[in-house]
């Protein structure tokens, strides 16, 4: 383990790393019922949903391997929150325009997550991927981690509440529960009236404040413990007032791995005669423009992870950037081959760090957790959508601390970050955001007097992107 990992020269020993690792794991867990849910719209114990689930757990696992291996970082990596998100409304895009079923359009959606990851290759080996991390301006990089904070925060606090207002859209617990929603509309769009609504806002709400309050007393594992309270109060409310047994999915469930249900559904399940059913203009558009969300949502997530977790230099730029890239561009293919969307690294990392986890070991040891996850398949599937919902709002809380190391004195930070930071969220896309934040930043800049600040690069990125916003649909 010395010589691998080089324990001593970091300050830590294997004690710590794998207690660090299983604290980065615990963390971060929600993910693995989580993802399965947004992939197949909560078609919870579907074949798919099967599917999916094992390759959350097993490209997760390989992402990890990589990152312990190749770049001796303590970064855990799984299916992206956002891009999972745009992901599954691809997927139903594609349904509409060809016909065909869920599951066949998601098969051909497969297609680009496995063309960027291979791009993505390609681009990390030869150090353009770390040109494009150092060309975005270092305001920027700091808000980049709030931002997310703020969507994920507009995810838990959204539609991943498992309801939706009357007219189709999501449920917002801060708009629809206080007021916005009458007795009258709530019986209509809901069928069960203010039961669900209520159950489901509670549950959030209560898993928050357990995890906050048990953060606040050192416990390690508060949102994983955060999110087992909120179940549980979950399930009873289910019992006691909705008269529904939450447990009723578990029967005669088994807890064997579903490898069936993957080799049926995800695994090498490229649906390429299916994709360029789309048209050829309509494929190319929305490689380009998931590479194009990729790359900064990769980009952005691993920064923002890195300055949580403290790992960035006073110019914003982490070691072994190369390897740690190359690990998520490694992931990234293993979910297009097992059935999901593209992995990178997860900012509840920094726990791990905190915890003490310095070298690759702490991701050696949260990847073969994941592996083991495989086995608990029906378990996962019970969780409710209002748990993670909690976590999801409490790691986007947590993640606004970065805000205060930006300059809000400077024009030139402030303005690129405060657009940032409201068009993660309304957008849905980190990336979009990201290239928001560099045009901002380029034409601020050039209009000031200062032209000759900004990067070539940085022209470059934000000619892209204007391209992008502007012809690229």
């Amino acid at each position: 383990m010395e010589n691998l990992f080089r324990l001593r020269e970091n300050g830590t020993n294997v004690r710590t790393e794998l207690l660090a690792g299983l604290t980065t794991f615990m963390t971060m867990a929600y993910i693995i019922a989580l993802n399965p849910n947004l992939l197949t719209n909560f078609d919870v114990g579907s074949a798919l949903w099967n599917g999916v689930f094992m390759a959350t757990c097993i490209a997760s696992a390989i992402g990890m391997f990589c990152m312990a291996f190749l770049a001796n970082k303590p970064f855990a990596l799984a299916p992206g929150m956002g891009l999972n998100s745009f992901f599954a409304v691809v997927v139903g895009n594609i349904a509409a325009m060809t016909g065909m079923t869920y599951v066949a359009s998601f098969q051909a959606a497969l297609v680009i997550i496995l063309v960027e990851g291979i791009v993505f290759i390609v681009l990390s080996i030869f150090n353009i991927r770390e040109k494009i991390v150092d060309a975005i301006p270092l305001g920027v990089r700091l808000g980049i981690a709030p931002a997310i904070g703020i969507m994920l925060m507009n995810i838990g606090l959204g539609s991943n509440a498992g309801i939706y207002s009357e007219t189709g859209g999501p449920f917002f617990m801060m708009r629809d529960f206080f007021g916005a929603l009458t007795p009258s509309v709530a019986q209509g769009s809901m069928g069960s009236g203010y039961g669900p609504m209520i159950l489901t806002v509670a549950t959030a709400f209560i898993g928050l404040f357990v995890m906050v309050i048990l953060a606040k007393r050192g416990v390690k594992a508060a949102v994983l413990l955060g999110m087992l309270v909120a179940s549980v109060v979950y399930w009873a409310g289910d019992a006691l007032f909705l008269g529904a047994n939450p447990f009723a999915s578990l029967a005669g469930a088994s807890f064997a791995p579903p490898f069936a249900d993957m080799v049926e559904t995800t695994l090498f399940k490229f649906n390429f005669s299916g994709f360029l059913q789309i048209g050829w203009f309509t494929a190319i558009t929305l490689i380009i423009t998931f590479c194009m969300i990729d790359m900064f949502d990769t980009i952005g997530t691993l920064v923002g992870t890195a300055s949580r977790a403290g790992m960035v230099d006073d110019q914003g730029s982490m070691p072994n950037m190369k390897e740690a890239l190359l690990s998520d561009a490694i992931g990234t293919v293993a979910g297009a081959c097992s059935g999901t969307s593209t992995v990178t690294t997860f900012v509840e990392s920094a726990s791990g760090v905190e915890a003490g986890g310095r070298t690759g070991l702490t991701a050696l040891t949260t990847g073969v957790l994941f592996l083991a996850c495989i086995f608990i398949a029906p378990i996962a599937a019970i969780i409710p959508a209002a748990a993670t919902s909690a976590a999801l709002i409490y790691v986007g809380v947590l993640m606004l601390m970065g805000l205060k190391n930006v300059d809000f004195d400077d024009m030139d930070q402030m303005v690129p970050v405060s657009l940032m930071l409201i068009g993660m969220p309304v957008s849905g896309s980190i990336g979009h955001a990201i290239g928001l934040a560099m045009i901002s930043y380029t034409v601020i800049k050039v209009f000031s007097g200062k032209a000759k600040e900004v990067s070539v690069l940085t022209y470059v990125i934000s000619a892209l992107f204007l391209l992008k916003f502007f012809l690229i649909v």
